[in-house]
């Protein structure tokens, strides 16, 4: 697991912006239903993309901490 988004919409831009750069990521909905969907989504990555994947994910969030 590389990462637990807190929602769908942030799990899915996640996903949609590692498989830009290439990595393969699958979302796994966990927690209580709310509202018709659920709370937190794991992101996951292979273990072979892991490192990579984190830096990445770590790239992304740094560049949307600076935007906002």
């Amino acid at each position: 697991m590389l990462y637990v988004a807190p929602n769908q919409t942030t799990a899915y831009r996640i996903k949609d912006y590692m498989e830009t750069e290439g990595i393969l990521v699958r979302l796994r909905p966990i927690g209580l239903r709310s509202e018709g969907s659920y709370t937190n989504y794991e992101i996951l990555v292979t273990e072979a993309e892991i490192e990579e994947a984190q830096e990445v994910l770590n790239q992304a969030l740094q560049v949307r901490l600076y935007c906002e």
